[in-house]
């Protein structure tokens, strides 16, 4: 057997294990290392579907072996920074805490936990869901049909970047909101799943006259995020969903 067709299979799963790693971080609390080890990972995701096309070595374990991991590195860690972040903004800490409130009902031989956070955890649901669709339908080789997990993932993983370094306090208040990060969430989910055609960034040639919105949207978020760094992550985003819908008549 020839080993090239295993070296796609091996960088997806780097993306998992870069995944795990990011998971681990991210439970204890240090989003800034689970940043990178989730961006580590994307990194590997967009490889692993290159090396695939380029030695002519696609096949089906390939394509749910990717999916499994994005399921881990851009579901599931997402979902628990959420969960922490949430925690963190309501009046308990952290998850193993405790009020008579009705969002915190779990209190069992010692252990105690907030049930509100939990919404965070909607990101992996709608995640999975995304990706189990996005196996089965046929028709988005040239567009995504609802926001990519990988997206998602950013937009969710730029508010503690933001937090640490943007050292702003309006946009810092607003993130702490806890009603902020349950819509947030709320629309992350949706906007997964939803029907709304975005384009994807796959060049077919390099003119500028096929690829008109790619090249645009790049140079404006190339220039976003050297003026606003990380707070430039949700703009960007928001600008991909606009550009999408005003091109949308050539996206097929």
């Amino acid at each position: 057997m020839s080993f090239k067709r295993h070296i796609p299979n091996i960088v997806t799963l780097l993306n998992l294990f870069s995944g795990c790693i990011a998971l681990i971080f991210a439970v204890h609390g240090n989003f800034i290392v689970a940043a990178f080890f989730v961006f580590l990972g994307i990194f590997f995701d967009f490889f692993d579907g290159l090396l695939a096309r380029k030695l002519n070595v696609q096949s089906p374990l390939g394509i749910q072996l990717d999916s499994l991991a994005d399921l881990v590195t851009s579901g599931v860690v997402p979902g628990v920074i959420m969960f922490k972040l949430i925690s963190l903004t309501i009046d308990s800490p952290d998850y193993a805490s405790y009020s008579d409130s009705w969002n915190s009902v779990f209190h069992w031989q010692g252990f105690k936990m907030s049930v509100l956070p939990l919404i965070g955890l909607l990101i992996p649901l709608a995640s999975a869901y995304r990706l189990a669709k996005f196996n089965l339908d046929e028709d988005q080789q040239t567009y995504f049909k609802g926001l990519p997990v990988p997206a998602n993932t950013l937009l969710i993983l730029s508010l503690p970047l933001i937090l640490e370094y943007q050292n702003n306090d309006i946009i810092n208040s607003i993130i702490i909101n806890k009603w902020f990060l349950i819509v947030l969430t709320l629309i992350s989910c949706y906007l997964l799943n939803s029907n709304i055609k975005l384009f994807a960034l796959k060049f077919k040639d390099w003119s500028f006259k096929n690829n008109a919105m790619r090249y645009i949207f790049l140079i404006i978020s190339l220039v976003m995020l050297v003026v606003l760094h990380f707070a430039a992550i949700p703009v960007i985003i928001i600008l991909y969903i606009i550009l999408s819908l005003i091109d949308k008549k050539n996206i097929n």
